[in-house]
Parts: structure tokens; C-alpha cells; sequence
């Protein structure tokens, strides 16, 4: 993702995610740390042929431990793959940046997430109450150790990711 994405991304974002929707000034952020030698970000888009963005996911790495910030398909493209491949991009940048594992928040309600996730060998951990707003939905965190063995894909197909 660069600078020049940041507008379409956010329409995704805002139809995908309509209460909770990250803003400009998130993504801006997030992007200043991504690039350098000092780079602990990492964010990638998916696009159409004709270069519309229908995808994107980002990461963020402190020491031996990943946080997956954010992954989003369009709903059209859900089932496709998509999510999945989004989800390996960020496994490599796990394994490159050299994190000894991966976690992430999924809404308790997102069942499909969830599945994608397990997949690729993330387990529950936990739950963080509250943590989506507004709405108050908890939040199952999950955690995956040593994301260079989930680089050769997930366990089982991709068509539900």
C-alpha cells in the first residue's frame, strides 16, 4: 500500500466497516512506518485488473511478536481466496521481520474470520471485552506460533477466505 491508495482503501474500509471505520489520518500513520530500514509495518492491496482495490491487510511487528492490524475483502470476493492470500503477505513480513508468532483481535461474531484464521493455525487465547465500539463486542484474540510454518499455505482449501 502507498500514499496514492490510501482514498480507495478507505471507501473499502467504510463500506466493509461502517461504525468503526479507520481514518485517514490511521492509515497516513500506519503507512509512515512501513517503509526504510526502520520499517515495522507492512500493508498491501489487492487489485482488479483494470487497478480498482478490492483488498487489503496490514501488519505491524515489535520485537519477536506480530499484530495483525487489519484484513479486508470486498464482499463480492468473499470465498474467493482472497482473504487467505491476503493473510500469507503478511505471514512472510511476520517471518522476514523474524517474529517468533502473530495475533490479532476477530470481532466474536465473525465466524468466517475465525475459520480463515484456524486454518492457518491461529489458536484462541482470549477474549477482550468490549473492544469493539460502538455495538460493545468482544473480541476473540488469537495467536499463531512461528508463522513461517503457515507459509505454504493453510490447512485445507482457500475457498473460504
Amino acid at each position: 500500500m502507498r500514499w496514492w491508495d490510501i482514498d480507495p482503501v478507505l471507501e473499502l474500509e467504510r463500506a466493509l466497516f461502517p461504525e468503526d471505520a479507520w481514518s485517514r489520518g490511521m492509515f497516513w500513520s500506519e503507512l509512515a512506518h512501513a517503509r526504510g530500514a526502520d520499517a515495522t509495518r507492512l500493508y498491501v492491496v489487492a487489485e482488479e485488473a483494470d487497478g480498482r482495490i478490492v483488498g487489503y491487510a496490514g501488519l505491524v511487528a515489535a520485537g519477536e511478536q506480530a499484530d495483525v492490524q487489519t484484513i479486508a475483502v470486498e464482499h463480492k470476493l468473499w470465498g474467493s481466496g482472497l482473504g487467505a492470500r491476503l493473510l500469507t503477505e503478511l505471514l512472510r513480513a511476520a517471518t522476514a521481520f523474524e517474529c517468533a508468532e502473530v495475533m490479532l483481535e476477530c470481532r466474536v461474531d465473525n465466524v468466517r474470520a475465525q475459520k480463515l484464521y484456524e486454518r492457518f493455525g491461529f489458536e484462541p487465547i482470549g477474549f477482550r471485552r468490549g473492544y469493539y465500539q460502538p455495538g460493545n463486542v468482544d473480541a476473540l484474540v488469537m495467536r499463531l506460533s512461528d508463522p513461517s510454518t503457515s507459509l505454504n499455505g493453510a490447512r485445507g482449501t482457500e475457498s473460504n477466505g
